[in-house]
């Protein structure tokens, strides 16, 4: 039985609720009680009216309500059981003595609630980051506090390398326990979240959050190189705690705080088995497997694995195999052993030799013209760098936006008595087309050239494949232009280019006024960024017909007709098309002419050697000279139209001196030309570490002069000095040069400014 007062309490409360339950009964009609209200409203409506209804009523109508209710509903409403029955006495009803106790409720068991008691309410716990970091700046300040010369954890001297001025690793003395602590501490710092701390905004706890990070980062990068069982101690120095009952903490200054992690390696684990799939099955085993120079006994070093791997698919694709595939390596670590199970999945997929090439767009690049373009040729062995090669090219052409080069089997290997003959792989071109069109302008000016518009209109495959045409035309202060250029672009061979130009171009330099109408034709072997080739050649035909006349005072003009034959032939032994660093280059150029003026007709060649070496002396400067030599033998300089003659001066010269300002001048001092020249060069580049190490300075000096004699001098020679600003970019350094002359002339500028794309030389 409950207890008596919980009996009480359940009788008032029952009281109360049947209290309740009694109103909402009196508020709420019986269905008795409303359909005598409905009879009595109809006992209100006039004798007649109710007459007046219809008596032909549905049955279900008619015996919920009968036609006796009609004629007298005041009788019919108070002739029933509950109408003559006595209304009950609510006051007695609810009277307390009418209410019996309540009794247990069968099968219900929980105890009330004011008799069941409350859980004890436990006490929050501390942030574990604010918690932790107290511990630790307790500690840190104990063991790293100036009486003590260690902390607990600490290896016994060992080697400190830093990683930031307030983060250092800490490893054994003897190097060999961990050879690789450069690299895991350069691959640490990396990826470290205290690599940067100490702000305004952070605290105590922030950095204990950070250094448990730091020491599941660090137990990683050892794992990469096969230190599964290392231990990371973390300490950290330049904060002391308070003692017991010294009052609060003082201030922390984060950027005085320094963390240190000590690092034991532990045993190095090392490769128990390696499988690499179908390898062995293949034709060249053996060279597959010496391309992958991992072995049972080597240290498990995920950097050696994944660069194997990368090793393994180049040998695949340049022996042949156009269909390998190979999947991602899985390493199983045996803690008990200390070893590592590798497994490579390797599917060779036979060897091939390239069959025929397709292409999309066959009246846009035909199948024919991608040969002359690729390195290979139908039945050379399938390789996979001449197909990357061959698709850098196509792009290179500016004539696709995008281009896929698949490999697709033609016929596959076949047995033979001797071994295996390669299968056919067809190489399937996917082009899409990039815009043909270009419309290009430039405005420009120089103190030497004044103002120069330039405006020109190309479609670069007017006529398939690759022929271009394009129209340009200049107007400037001090030359005016027009003319039409006709291009084959890798005409019967790779890089090779067919060029044909007309134009007809007024010009005024300091040295004379020329007026000229040419034509000329040249086939050249080109160097390109995609493929630097070592010998370049170009051969032409040059025909023109000029109207000049010199700067000096009383000159007459006179037209020369020429016909040349200019031929080059260069060397190219240097490691970067645009910003070379070592090695070195030489050209030579050879032009015979005839030249005919006044009837009189002269014959002559002009020859121009060029060299220039490039050398690093420490891995921020490199050194770099030039030098130039031409020559006209053959006639005397009066028989050389003065646009042929040699002259020297400018950005691509001597640098300190305006264009053409270099030579001899007449008697006021205006360029005449010559029939020889000698130019040098020499600057250091040196890298500043700006922006990334885009930013190069570099001081030069040049000097050079031109002779109206055939045999080249360095009697007169000017010399100019300077310092220049490289900006590397992705296509190759900007250049901004800024010079001034040694020995000047009278009338020679003082500073001169030269801005291009490349390096001088």
């Amino acid at each position: 039985m409950p207890p008596q007062s919980s009996i009480i309490a359940r009788s008032e409360q029952a009281s109360e609720q049947a209290s309740e339950r009694a109103s909402e009964r009196a508020l709420r009609p019986a269905p008795a009680a409303l359909l005598i209200a409905v009879l009595a409203a109809l006992a209100a409506v006039p004798q007649g009216a109710a007459r007046a209804q219809s008596r032909e009523a549905d049955q279900a109508l008619e015996d919920l309500i009968p036609d006796a209710a009609l004629d007298d509903p005041t009788a019919w409403a108070h002739d029933t059981d509950a109408a003559r029955s006595k209304a009950p006495d609510a006051t007695a009803l609810l009277a307390p003595e009418a209410i019996a106790p309540l009794t247990d409720i069968p099968a219900i068991t929980l105890a009330w609630p004011d008799a069941s008691p409350l859980p004890a309410i436990a006490p929050l716990t501390p942030d574990p980051d604010i918690a932790l970091a107290a511990k630790q700046a307790k500690a840190a300040g104990e063991a790293m506090g100036p009486d003590s010369d260690r902390a607990s954890g600490q290896i016994a001297g060992a080697t400190l390398i830093s990683v930031t001025p307030q983060l250092a690793l800490a490893f054994p003395p003897d190097p060999q326990a961990l050879p690789e602590r450069e690299a895991i501490t350069a691959r640490f710092g990396a990826i470290a979240s205290l690599r940067k701390f100490g702000n305004e905004e952070d605290n105590l706890a922030q950095l204990t959050r950070r250094a448990r990070q730091d020491i599941d980062l660090l137990q990683r990068v050892l794992r990469v190189y096969g230190y599964y069982d290392a231990e990371v101690t973390q300490s950290t120095t330049g904060y002391a705690a308070p003692s017991e009952g010294s009052g609060p903490a003082p201030a922390i200054d984060l950027r005085k705080v320094g963390v240190r992690f000590d690092v034991l390696p532990g045993p190095r684990y090392t490769l128990a088995r390696i499988g690499l799939g179908d390898i062995a099955a293949a034709p060249d085993a053996a060279a597959l497997s010496r391309a992958f120079a991992l072995a049972p006994g080597d240290p498990v070093n995920a950097d050696r694995i994944a660069e194997q791997r990368d090793h393994l698919i180049a040998a695949l694709g340049e022996g042949g195999h156009a269909f390998a595939d190979v999947g991602q390596p899985d390493l199983a670590i045996d803690h008990a052993a200390r070893t590592g199970d590798l497994t490579l999945p390797v599917t060779s997929g036979g060897q091939y030799t390239i069959g025929r090439i397709t292409s999309s767009l066959p009246d846009y690049l035909s199948a024919r013209h991608l040969g002359r373009i690729a390195r290979f040729r139908s039945g050379d062995p399938f390789r996979r760098s001449r197909i990357d090669d061959f698709r850098q090219a196509i792009l290179a052409t500016g004539l696709v936006s995008a281009v896929t080069v698949t490999p697709r089997e033609a016929a596959p290997p076949v047995a033979v008595a001797d071994g295996v003959k390669p299968g056919t792989a067809d190489i399937d071109v996917k082009l899409v087309k990039a815009p043909q069109r270009t419309i290009a302008g430039l405005i420009g000016y120089s103190s030497g050239e004044g103002v120069r518009l330039e405006a020109s209109w190309e479609n670069r495959n007017f006529f398939p494949p690759e022929g271009l045409v394009r129209f340009r035309g200049v107007v400037g202060t001090r030359e005016q232009l027009a003319g039409a250029t006709y291009r084959r672009n890798n005409f019967f061979g790779r890089d090779q280019v067919l060029t044909a130009d007309l134009y007809a171009q007024t010009r005024d330099t300091n040295a004379y006024n020329a007026r000229t109408l040419s034509f000329q034709t040249t086939i050249e072997k080109q160097t390109t960024l995609i493929f630097q080739k070592a010998w370049v050649f170009s051969t032409g035909l040059e025909v023109l017909a000029t109207s000049e006349l010199p700067a000096s005072t009383g000159a007459t003009r006179t037209t020369y007709f020429i016909g040349a034959l200019p031929l080059r032939g260069a060397y190219d032994g240097s490691d970067d098309l645009l910003d070379p660093k070592r090695g070195f280059r030489v050209s030579l150029r050879l032009s015979p002419e005839i030249s005919v003026q006044n009837g009189q007709r002269s014959s002559y060649a002009r020859v121009q050697f060029d060299a220039s070496t490039y050398r690093p002396v420490s891995s921020k400067v490199v050194l770099a000279g030039r030098v130039r030599i031409g020559s006209i033998p053959g006639t005397d300089v009066a028989s050389i139209a003065p646009s042929r003659r040699f002259y020297a001066g400018g950005g691509a010269s001597v640098r300190g001196f305006a264009y053409q300002a270099v030579g001899p001048r007449d008697a006021l001092g205006n360029p005449s030309g010559g029939r020889s020249l000698t130019e040098f060069s020499l600057e250091a580049r040196v890298k500043t570490g700006l922006l990334g190490g885009a930013v190069s300075v570099v001081p030069f000096v040049d000097g050079g002069t031109v002779g109206t004699t055939a045999s080249p001098t360095i009697n007169g020679a000017k010399v100019g000095v300077g310092l220049g600003m490289r900006y590397q970019t992705s296509f190759g350094p900007i250049r901004i040069d800024l010079g001034t002359p040694v020995n000047p002339a009278k009338g020679d500028s003082r500073i001169g400014v030269y801005v291009s794309l490349g390096q001088a030389f």
